[in-house]
């Protein structure tokens, strides 16, 4: 009955794995798609007869078609200054991009030479654009030039850009999940697989052997799930990375969740939350939640216990354009070695192996933190030393 138990368990945790990666790959191929870029300035005071997004947006008929658009058109006139936005695009790029030179945001060399080769030859080009700035984007651009039903201008260029981001992000995250994922859970499925055969083998009728099996195999399995986890929280990070959260976060609200989350484990240190004043941010509350939560997680584990550990909020200092906050959470911990800081965000780094393994880390939490910031435009800052402790700081602009 025993063997029956624990080979029912191995088929089990198998049957997880795969059901948890087939979900992950399946992910990248429901991609859906909405587009984004950017565009600025130059020449407004030439003389074009040309549309505006007044023109097209007071016409029902046109303006019926374009806010049910999910990509992005751009309209130039032939000097290439923007003139229109649809409605997608102008909730991505603002409305100061209006009379902008296309260069002055858009600065690709490629995109720049098609748009005069399209004026010149007067035939449509289809390209790729790639851009890695703020975050990677991928997107196939339609040029086409002449009159239409935004225009009866015959040199105007309609730009029309589809985002395949998260289909090429899903192709390259499907062949890095299966890398990571065979060498991160080999460690407990073999461990897991030889107490089976140890217990089904010569110990099947030793139940002190079993009782001291047991535990093992079900801390490797606990290590099993937090890695997919970890994994498959990663992975959809990343394909929405080029998308930046629109609600409107309260920090403070943030970090008092954050704090209750881990209340049992913050009782056994000095923990201090300084923030006592409303700060407004552009974000993803639940995203947030997971940044501030894994940052105080490593706190914890990497603390002595009766450490202090202290968060605090305030005006930023120039790390990201315009007005911003910084929150900051410092630990008295063991610190990070400097020479090691610009590798704390990689994959499955870690430190000290031993002591991650220990107290339960994947090696993925800093990971999932850059990310989230990325996506939120942020900038995370780490200051470091070994034995020092830590000090984190996350800078957002203002909403």
């Amino acid at each position: 009955m025993i063997n029956l138990l624990f080979l029912s368990l191995a088929v089990i945790i198998a049957i997880v794995v795969i059901l948890v990666s087939a979900k992950h790959i399946k992910k990248g191929f429901d991609a859906r798609s909405e587009v984004r870029n950017q565009k600025q300035s130059e020449n407004l005071d030439q003389e074009v007869q040309d549309i505006t997004n007044e023109d097209i947006e007071d016409d029902p008929q046109k303006g019926a078609i374009l806010n049910q658009l999910d990509d992005y058109l751009i309209i130039l006139d032939k000097y290439k200054n923007i003139k229109y936005l649809n409605p997608s695009a102008k909730n991505k790029f603002g409305k100061e991009s209006l009379g902008k030179h296309i260069a002055t945001i858009l600065r690709v060399p490629d995109l720049l030479q098609n748009i005069d080769l399209v004026l010149n030859k007067r035939k449509t080009i289809n390209m790729d654009l790639e851009l890695n700035q703020p975050s990677f984007q991928f997107f196939k651009v339609y040029i086409m030039i002449g009159e239409s039903v935004f225009s009866d201008d015959p040199d105007t260029l309609n730009l029309f850009l589809k985002d395949f981001t998260e289909i090429v992000k899903a192709q390259k995250f499907k062949s890095d999940f299966v890398a990571n994922v065979s060498h991160e859970l080999k460690t407990p499925l073999v461990s897991i697989k030889g107490f089976l055969e140890t217990i089904s083998g010569h110990a099947k009728d030793d139940l002190e052997a079993q009782k001291k099996f047991i535990p093992i195999m079900l801390e490797q399995a606990d290590r099993m799930e937090s890695l997919i986890k970890d994994l498959l929280s990663l992975s959809k990070i990343e394909l929405e990375e080029h998308i930046q959260p629109q609600d409107k976060v309260n920090l403070k609200e943030v970090l008092s969740n954050v704090a209750d989350i881990h209340q049992k484990n913050l009782k056994l240190f000095e923990f201090k939350n300084n923030i006592k004043d409303d700060f407004f941010i552009k974000g993803d509350y639940e995203k947030l939640i997971e940044v501030f939560s894994n940052i105080i997680d490593n706190s914890v584990k990497y603390s002595e216990k009766n450490k202090k550990i202290e968060v605090n909020c305030g005006q930023g200092n120039g790390k990201v354009i315009g007005d911003s906050y910084t929150v900051s959470i410092k630990d008295n911990g063991i610190g990070i070695p400097t020479e090691q800081l610009p590798r704390i965000t990689e994959r499955f780094f870690r430190v000290d192996a031993a002591k991650s393994k220990k107290v339960g880390g994947t090696g993925l939490g800093m990971a999932i933190v850059k990310h989230i910031v990325n996506q939120h435009r942020g900038e995370l800052e780490i200051k470091s030393e070994a034995q020092s402790g830590t000090e984190i700081k996350v800078h957002f602009s203002k909403f």
